[in-house]
């Protein structure tokens, strides 16, 4: 098992972070690329009428693009919670940052040896 130290849960912090933001503009992507087929659908449903298609053929096809356009949608709501959940990993990493960096920076720079030895109960009661 790694040992956990500070550095090392900020670095997994932090990739997770860019993680969820690229998750979440992947989803984005995919939401208005599927929106597009939705709105290339409804052209198509209005081409055909223009035609003289038969009409079930034309509700059929706008049925269709209905579908797509809720399927996009739903893409778009969840790229959505998905940015907000990025956001929110975010705050809770510079949250973690600014509360417990000091201790990184002062352990950093002490001159003590042997600090990363220390017994954490024993910190604990002192």
């Amino acid at each position: 098992m790694a040992e956990l130290t500070y550095k090392a849960l900020v670095r997994a912090v932090e990739t997770k972070e860019k993680s969820l933001a690229r998750n979440a503009e992947s989803v984005k992507r995919a939401a208005d690329s599927i929106k597009e087929h939705a709105d290339d659908t409804a052209s198509d449903a209005d081409a055909l009428g223009a035609k003289s298609v038969d009409r079930d053929s034309i509700a059929e096809c706008q049925e269709l693009a209905k579908i797509i356009r809720g399927v996009s949608d739903g893409a778009i709501q969840y790229a959505a919670k998905g940015i907000d959940t990025a956001k929110a990993a975010k705050a809770a990493g510079d949250q973690a940052r600014s509360t417990h960096g000091g201790f990184q920076e002062a352990f950093d720079r002490s001159n003590v040896t042997g600090l990363e030895n220390v017994s954490r109960d024993w910190l604990e009661q002192e």
